[in-house]
């Protein structure tokens, strides 16, 4: 394959034939892979390398049971036949890692007792780590299915109970069934959504 033609496989796999998938194959998702998917995506920038996600990946029929009852009725299905599901998160109190993750300069003294900044920039820099998950998950082969549709709170209470953590949202991790996609809805356009000054 040449540079032009592995770029386009790229960009086809990343974005243009990725799809939200809500059925899945029987098709189980390795460990390993999970992993891999972390390894990726924990590279991406982060402000003062903050890295505030935290991901709970659901596998065992025993978790997912746990979190069937916080889901919404719409989304319970999909949710428990997909081989892997993602809990995303994001700690509230990242800044206690910054001494480790942003050694050049104090950076942890910003944030304490900072709420408002602490909320903003946790719940930003997850949000923009959950999109490089995805994209890594893509990019090494598997199809994801973002959603809201559940309740945190009770999410929170099973998976996060003593921590500083607060869930974002959920994806579903795994091989969709291609066969069972709508058509894809359409996107803005550069001149709805963009400007150039």
């Amino acid at each position: 394959m040449n540079q032009t033609d592995a770029k386009e496989h790229c960009l086809r796999r990343l974005f243009r034939e990725a799809r939200t998938h809500s059925v899945w194959l029987d098709r189980p998702v390795s460990e390993d892979l999970l992993r891999h998917v972390w390894d990726l995506a924990r590279m991406g920038p982060t402000s003062v390398n903050c890295s505030p996600a935290r991901i709970v990946f659901v596998i065992s029929p025993a978790a997912k049971e746990k979190l069937c009852p916080a889901l919404a009725p719409g989304n319970a299905d999909k949710t428990m036949a997909a081989p892997a599901t993602a809990i995303i998160g994001y700690d509230m109190a990242f800044y206690d890692r910054l001494p480790e993750l942003y050694p050049h300069t104090d950076a942890r003294a910003w944030f304490v007792g900072n709420e408002p900044l602490i909320e903003t920039t946790a719940f930003r820099n997850g949000t923009l780590q959950a999109g490089y998950l995805i994209l890594a998950a893509r990019a090494l082969g598997l199809d994801c299915g973002p959603m809201s549709g559940f309740d945190n709170t009770r999410v929170d209470e099973a998976f996060f109970a003593g921590t500083s953590i607060r869930s974002n949202f959920l994806c579903n991790l795994g091989y969709g069934d291609s066969d069972k996609l709508r058509p894809r809805g359409p996107r803005l356009a550069f001149e709805e959504a963009c400007q150039i000054v």
